[in-house]
């Protein structure tokens, strides 16, 4: 028997990297068009957080509450699942972060505001790219635009976006939030590293970069302490 130090992560992967990516050309023909309705809700929430509103904040937890649903239920329950075992545990950790937000954003516990600093700004960048840019690099690296994977119906450009908007957000709820999609970011990373993926690296790196710029803007928030002289 192999010494357990001889493992790599590859060797726990069941399926391959073909296998991986027919998966994403089959489930966009089955849900076909939810595409459409996922990039016109994405593109509101642009709106939205450029715009202020009384009710900006509920509409853009709401859209993100019902993406990480679907994804939970259409993506990793009905068709990841049928190649990897821990899909199931996905879909539960995706269905509570939907749960989460819509719970957040029902009780005005999050405040979604306009990008104003510099941490506000990369997030903004961020929710852009995971929009506009990553459904362009599977292509790019040919993969083919039958599977392309987009914000709303895809978990990786869902949980790379949400973090971006989470960087826009005030509230206690914000730090919560973050949990999942940091996570995901990591273990996509993880399996795309094992499938030897050249863009294993993009997910990662947007959830250390998440953590670290809403670290620098949770110090920047702190009230200063005034200490009186005797």
């Amino acid at each position: 028997m192999s010494e357990w130090w001889t493992y790599r992560l590859s060797s726990f992967l069941l399926f391959s990297s073909r296998t991986y990516y027919r998966l994403f050309e089959l489930y966009n023909a089955a849900i076909w068009p939810v595409q459409v309705l996922a990039i016109a809700l994405g593109l509101v929430i642009l709106v939205l957080l450029v715009r202020a509103g009384p009710s900006r904040s509920r509409w853009i937890a709401a859209i993100l509450s019902a993406s990480w649903l679907f994804v939970a239920i259409a993506f990793h329950a009905r068709r990841y699942a049928t190649i990897n075992f821990a899909a199931v545990h996905f879909a539960w950790a995706f269905g509570i972060e939907a749960a989460l937000l819509i719970l957040t954003g029902a009780l005005g516990r999050l405040e979604f505001e306009r990008p104003a600093d510099l941490a506000g700004r990369a997030g903004m960048a961020m929710f852009v790219f995971a929009l506009v840019v990553s459904p362009l690099v599977g292509p790019a690296l040919g993969r083919g635009w039958r599977g392309i994977e987009l914000f709303g119906v895809a978990p990786d450009p869902t949980a790379v976006a949400t973090l971006g908007i989470l960087l826009l957000a005030r509230g206690r709820g914000r730090w919560l939030l973050m949990v999942v999609p940091a996570l995901w970011c990591v273990i996509t990373g993880a399996f795309l590293s094992a499938m030897q993926a050249p863009d294993a690296w993009i997910s990662p790196a947007v959830a250390v970069l998440a953590a670290c710029l809403a670290t620098w803007q949770a110090l920047l928030r702190r009230p200063a302490i005034v200490t009186g002289l005797p």
